[in-house]
């Protein structure tokens, strides 16, 4: 019997990753939906974490690889429930930074020890070398995605 070809392995390794990120996905809004959250919801706030002095709707949008128009949602949504503040940006008054309130750090301080529980349990039977190795390979295929994502529409 032949070894499979290196297209046909790239291939299925790459519907697994899509497989696996659509499955955390699932996975991460069932876990999450306890304290009402979605999981990008969980990821602005985790963000404001650790930028005390917060970031603007921009920054935040970039970092988190989300299109402005839908952090917008995101951002009222979690205000309105006073887990973050819109504070005026002292160097741009036509912008706002997002803060994590008090209330927002304390959701925070509750859902972290569980989230990190369940974290741990996904890379079950994953020695820390070998996840350390899918780091800096999926990065590598993130690139190369987004790369292919440029070209595509110039």
């Amino acid at each position: 019997m032949r070894s499979p070809a290196p297209v046909d392995l790239r291939y299925n390794a790459l519907l697994q990753l899509l497989r696996s990120a659509d499955t955390l996905w699932n996975a991460s809004r069932a876990f999450f939906a306890r304290w009402g959250l979605s999981p990008s919801q969980f990821n602005v706030l985790n963000l404001l974490r650790l930028h005390p002095q917060g970031l603007s709707q921009t920054d935040l949008s970039r970092q988190l690889i989300m299109h402005r128009s839908n952090l917008t949602g995101l951002v009222d949504r979690l205000e309105s429930r006073s887990l973050v503040q819109r504070k005026e940006n002292s160097s741009d008054r036509r912008a706002y930074r997002v803060v994590l309130s008090e209330k927002g750090t304390r959701l925070l301080d509750e859902i972290l020890p569980h989230y990190h529980t369940q974290a741990d349990r996904v890379w079950k039977n994953i020695p820390a070398k070998r996840a350390s190795e899918l780091l800096v390979d999926l990065q590598q295929v993130a690139q190369n995605a987004q790369t292919i994502a440029t070209e595509l529409s110039e």
